[in-house]
């Protein structure tokens, strides 16, 4: 055992003080990934994320929506991809702070110190798998009482469990791929849906379009456009309606008990602008061979990284994690020649190995 590991196995994990051999700053799929590839060849994880749940955008966004591009599952509902993410890394029992994002990192001597609002984690080596950086969702900032109905989820930027909106008179904000999609969805459980969408014409992709138009026709839907929010009425954070406004200041009014609001989210490198990593466009340049930025023992993996040839998909973020992972052991064991191991060889810790 070296010096630099004696240190970190013999310090006391203090209260909202944390202790690892690498950090991961994001908790997407290429960040839950990262995890079980350190894990894999004996690294304890800390990750961090400003979500208050892991998933990045899967979880965010779409967790009820298929996925097809993921290698061996001809469809997987984004949700599920995460959840077997995090029981695939389970075993080497990571450490989650969540709705925690980074505000500062430091490194001095070989040691990344990073702070959140109520943490400090030290650590070996960062992973960057940030996706786009810290996601916000782009709110309706002219109703004036938003806040009011957040509170009591009245309204929601996000579907994580469409059950919940079953029964119930859903106004759907939005005009892109989300809120058509979303719209459909919800047609056939919820009440009533009405879609709110400051233009005419819909960005989403034309069958998804079309089909909403069918249930627009069958009566599940109507449609409120060109009109935009203009002011949520309640009793007690309770959602009752909802006032639109076209853009002659003519105004409707319609029965709601949800609004959701399919505006994305706003993506934010927040601090990691003032690291020193040569951002361009929310994007990291690293070297392809070992995901290595131009800081020694800092690297990037899955969206943020960028090199030539670069596709950002998941399965590429899979990859990218697999080469991080042998550049830590370089980093933290550099008397170790790396060689690959089979997990069917190996095996897991609570599995048994294959011999």
């Amino acid at each position: 055992m070296s010096d630099l590991e004696q240190k970190y196995t013999e310090m006391p994990q203090a209260a909202g003080r944390l202790v690892a051999d690498v950090a991961i700053i994001g908790a997407g799929p290429s960040g839950l990934f990262m995890v079980f590839e350190a894990g894999f060849l004996g690294y304890k994880a800390v990750v961090l994320d400003a979500l208050p749940q892991v998933g990045g955008q899967l979880a965010a966004l779409y967790p009820e929506k298929p996925i097809y591009d993921v290698p061996g599952h001809p469809a997987i509902l984004a949700g599920e991809l995460v959840e077997k993410l995090k029981t695939q890394c389970a075993p080497y029992e990571p450490t989650y702070l969540l709705g925690e994002p980074v505000l500062d990192l430091i490194d001095q001597n070989g040691t990344f110190t990073l702070k959140t609002a109520s943490h400090t984690v030290e650590a070996r080596a960062v992973v960057i798998a940030g996706g786009g950086g810290m996601f916000t969702p782009r709110k309706p900032t002219q109703l004036s009482n938003l806040a009011e109905f957040e509170a009591t989820h009245s309204v929601r930027y996000a579907i994580t469990q469409k059950h919940e909106l079953a029964g119930q008179q859903v106004v759907l904000a939005g005009g892109g791929d989300s809120a058509v999609d979303w719209a459909v969805e919800l047609a056939h459980i919820a009440g009533h849906v009405h879609v709110v969408h400051r233009r005419a014409d819909f960005r989403a992709a034309e069958a998804t379009v079309a089909e909403m138009m069918r249930l627009v026709d069958a009566g599940k839907i109507t449609l409120h456009t060109p009109y935009q929010l203009q002011e949520l009425k309640g009793t007690d954070g309770k959602l009752e309606s909802v006032a639109l406004a076209d853009l002659d200041g003519n105004i409707r009014e319609v029965q709601a008990s949800q609004l959701v609001c399919c505006f994305g989210l706003a993506p934010n490198v927040g601090p990691m602008a003032d690291w020193g990593l040569g951002l361009e466009r929310g994007i990291v340049p690293v070297d392809r061979t070992t995901m290595m930025t131009n800081r020694k023992g800092l690297l990037c993996i899955g969206d943020m990284a960028g090199y030539e040839g670069k596709v950002a998909l998941i399965l590429t973020g899979f990859a990218e994690a697999a080469v991080a992972a042998k550049t830590l052991q370089a980093l933290l064991n550099p008397e170790r020649k790396f060689k690959v191991q089979y997990s069917t060889s190996k095996g897991i810790p609570g599995q048994p190995g294959v011999a």
